[in-house]
């Protein structure tokens, strides 16, 4: 038997009695085990009588008792009460004795009823997708930038627009500068531009009129809104050893550049008109996404409700658990990541991972009402993406993923991609 009562709209309590003549059975099965195993002086093992067992191991023969029943019995109650628990129960009340019904209350949480209203309704912004003239222009110059070659020349000091070749090593003149990044470097075979728009001024004036072999020291004090910040607004000294004199080529720009760059291509029209498709493939995936997190904010503002706290705590775990990966990926080091407040980290999650249980739940909702789902062969492209990712067989990716019980978790991920794309072209 069991009560239920509601606390919220996720949290549930049940107090459940487990009659008197079941805890009977199940202490006499476990008494039985420890009679097999139990090592008591003066007892061959497997002949200690029962009345020993029960007075040596009481608090153990409780304990197995407990674990052997409470679990099967909370599930028992749920699933004839038809309640799905999305957290594990926390006993509460346990009271066990020799010869009485085994009682305890059990506290989870389960699923809301999720509305989901004016999904219909919701239009989001599809703009049309320009790429202009100028902007295919400015891609090929930068196309041709990426392919320049830098010839060589002797018999006179560098120039506006000429490139210095040099190694260097630099030290930075900022007492207070802490920053191993900031401390002294040297770097060899680095090409400076003379007058260039993307060099620092300083350090191009003072290489102005040198020739190959020539030194320079000199400091450079770079700008606040230097591009580098781990530079910006310090001073440096430099030493730098002038190697070569170049001039930059860029190449012509005629079907034979446009075979250089790879068998697909054959003339330089063929170069522009990749470009201005890429250009607007990216702007077009940019603006679909854009319009999706526009749709699903709009969705879950017209759809308040409560969310179950063990879901949020795990979108939060995932969400630290990436942006750590990107850190380790990053270079911080393992110890430093020990030293980082967590419960601040965790806090600024919070939000971030409260919306995304949201989106997700709306989207399985929609996706029920709209019969939406992800079928085999969706599945086997997905496998086969991650083998070819991975260098791996479908087979065994598909065995992995088994093992680790990932399909679901891929299937869920799949079908609310689907749901999001049909909410989006419908919304137009």
């Amino acid at each position: 038997m069991s009560t239920v009562e509601t606390k919220n709209d996720c949290k549930r309590e049940i107090e459940v009695l487990v009659p008197a003549a079941e805890v009977a059975r199940q202490t006499e099965a476990i008494i039985a085990k420890f009679q097999k195993l139990a090592r008591i002086p003066g007892f061959r093992k497997g002949h200690v009588p029962a009345t020993v067992i029960r007075q040596r191991f009481a608090e153990d023969i409780k304990s197995e008792v407990v674990e052997a029943l409470v679990p099967q019995h909370f599930r028992k109650e749920t699933d004839r009460q038809g309640l799905y628990p999305v957290s594990q129960p926390q006993v509460t009340d346990l009271h066990i004795h020799d010869g009485e019904p085994l009682r305890f209350k059990a506290s989870f949480e389960v699923m809301p009823e999720i509305p989901v209203e004016g999904y219909k309704e919701i239009r989001a912004e599809h703009p049309e997708i320009v790429v202009t003239d100028e902007e295919v222009n400015q891609a090929v110059q930068d196309l041709r930038e990426q392919h320049a070659s830098y010839t060589p020349i002797e018999g006179r000091a560098i120039a506006d627009g000429d490139f210095a070749q040099v190694s260097l090593q630099g030290k930075s003149k900022d007492a207070a500068a802490k920053d191993a990044e900031a401390a002294p470097i040297k770097m060899d075979e680095i090409l400076v531009e003379i007058g260039g728009k993307n060099t620092v001024h300083e350090f191009s004036e003072n290489l102005r009129g040198t020739s190959a072999g020539d030194e320079r020291t000199f400091d450079v004090k770079y700008p606040d809104d230097y591009s580098d910040k781990r530079l910006a607004g310090t001073s440096f000294s430099y030493t730098v050893n002038v190697q070569a004199i170049k001039q930059k080529a860029l190449p012509e720009l005629t079907d034979d550049f446009a075979k250089e760059l790879g068998n697909d291509f054959q003339t330089f029209d063929q170069i522009q008109k990749r470009i201005r498709e890429q250009m607007e493939t990216e702007r077009r995936q940019a603006s679909e996404r854009e319009g999706k997190e526009k749709l699903m904010a709009e969705l879950v503002k017209r759809n308040e409700f409560a969310v179950p706290e063990a879901l949020v705590e795990r979108q939060v775990d995932l969400r630290l658990e990436r942006g750590l990966r990107a850190l380790a990926a990053q270079g911080m080091k393992p110890e430093d990541m020990k030293g980082m407040d967590f419960g601040r980290l965790r806090a600024g999650q919070r939000e971030g991972a409260e919306q995304e249980v949201k989106s997700s739940l709306l989207l399985e909702r929609i996706a029920e009402l709209e019969k939406l789902d992800v079928s085999d062969e969706e599945m086997n492209r997905e496998i086969e993406s991650i083998a070819a990712q991975t260098k791996q067989t479908s087979e065994a990716v598909r065995a992995r993923l088994t093992e680790d019980g990932a399909l679901d978790r891929i299937r869920h991920r799949i079908r609310n991609e689907k749901t999001l794309d049909f909410l989006y072209r419908q919304s137009a």
